[in-house]
C-alpha cells in the first residue's frame, strides 16, 4: 500500500508540472514597438508572479517574465506585467494571461486580414486571431491593449487613422464574437526631444475621438512620461507607470 500510494504522489507530482493554467483573464498586446517593449530588462528585478503568465512563441503558458514580445531581438520590459500586477493586486485570485502580438514598426493598415508586415515577416492581424484562438482554450478574452501610431504619423496615412483604428476595433470584436470587448489605447509618448508634427496631432485627437464615442474604448494619457536615448521608446520606468494607467483605464469600461 505504501509503494502504491508513493507512486500515486509521485505521479500527480509530475502531472502537475507543466500543467496548462486554466480559467485564465486574458488581455492581448497590441499595436508596435511601444507596446512590444523596448525598455532596458534588469535580470536581477525581472520577478515572475503565480498568477500571471504569457502565451510564448510555441504558442504555450509559461510564466510571464519580460521580454514577453519576441517580435525583433531588441524586445525588452513592456508596460504588460505591470498592467497585470495591478489587476491582480486588487483580486489575488485572478489568474491572467498575456497574449503577445505587437509587431514594432507595424502601421496599422497591416492589422487587417491579409496585412503583412516586412521588419518582422508576419501577419499581424491573422498571426493575433490565431493566438488570441489558441489562449481561447484556457480562459476568457478581457480586452485589447493597443499602442500604435508612431508608423501612421505622416502624411501619407494619418489622415485614415480614425477610420482605421475604428474598423480595427470593430473587427476583433466581429471576428472574436464579442460585441463590447474593452479596448485600451495609449497615448503616443510625449517627448520634449522629439516635438509632434501636425501629423501625429492628428493621430492623437482621432485615438481620442474614438475613445469618446465607444464606451468601452478607453484612453491611457502619457503625460510625464520619459523616453529612452533613442527619443522613440518608453524607459522602462515610464512603461511599468505607463501598465498601471492602462489598469486604471481598463476598470474604467470593463
Amino acid at each position: 500500500m505504501k509503494l502504491k500510494a508513493s507512486l500515486l504522489s509521485l505521479f500527480l507530482t509530475f502531472s502537475l508540472i507543466g500543467a496548462e493554467p486554466t480559467n485564465l483573464r486574458l488581455f492581448v498586446l497590441a499595436g508596435q514597438s511601444n507596446m512590444a517593449g523596448r525598455g532596458m530588462v534588469d535580470p536581477a528585478t525581472n520577478k515572475s508572479h503565480p498568477n500571471i503568465f504569457m502565451l510564448n512563441k510555441e504558442g504555450k503558458w509559461v510564466p510571464a517574465v519580460h521580454p514577453i514580445h519576441y517580435d525583433k531581438s531588441v524586445a525588452g520590459v513592456g508596460l504588460g506585467m505591470s498592467f497585470a500586477k495591478e489587476l491582480v493586486k486588487e483580486n489575488p485570485d485572478m489568474k491572467i494571461g498575456l497574449i503577445p502580438t505587437a509587431c514594432g514598426g507595424s502601421s496599422i493598415s497591416t492589422w487587417k486580414p491579409g496585412g503583412y508586415h516586412g521588419q518582422t515577416k508576419s501577419h499581424p492581424y491573422d498571426d493575433a486571431i490565431k493566438r488570441i484562438r489558441t489562449a481561447l482554450k484556457s480562459g476568457k478574452l478581457e480586452g485589447i491593449l493597443w499602442h500604435q501610431g508612431e508608423s501612421d504619423s505622416n502624411p501619407a496615412r494619418s489622415a485614415k487613422h480614425e477610420e482605421e483604428l475604428t474598423q480595427l476595433i470593430q473587427r476583433f470584436r466581429t471576428e472574436l464574437k464579442a460585441s463590447e470587448l474593452p479596448f485600451i489605447i495609449g497615448q503616443l509618448g510625449q517627448f520634449s526631444q522629439r516635438p509632434w508634427n501636425e501629423d501625429r496631432m492628428v493621430v492623437d485627437f482621432a485615438q481620442r475621438k474614438v475613445a469618446i464615442r465607444d464606451p468601452k474604448v478607453a484612453f491611457v494619457k502619457s503625460d510625464g512620461l520619459q523616453c529612452k536615448s533613442d527619443n522613440v521608446h518608453f524607459d522602462t520606468p515610464s512603461l511599468i507607470e505607463f501598465g498601471k494607467r492602462y489598469a486604471e483605464a481598463y476598470k474604467a469600461v470593463r
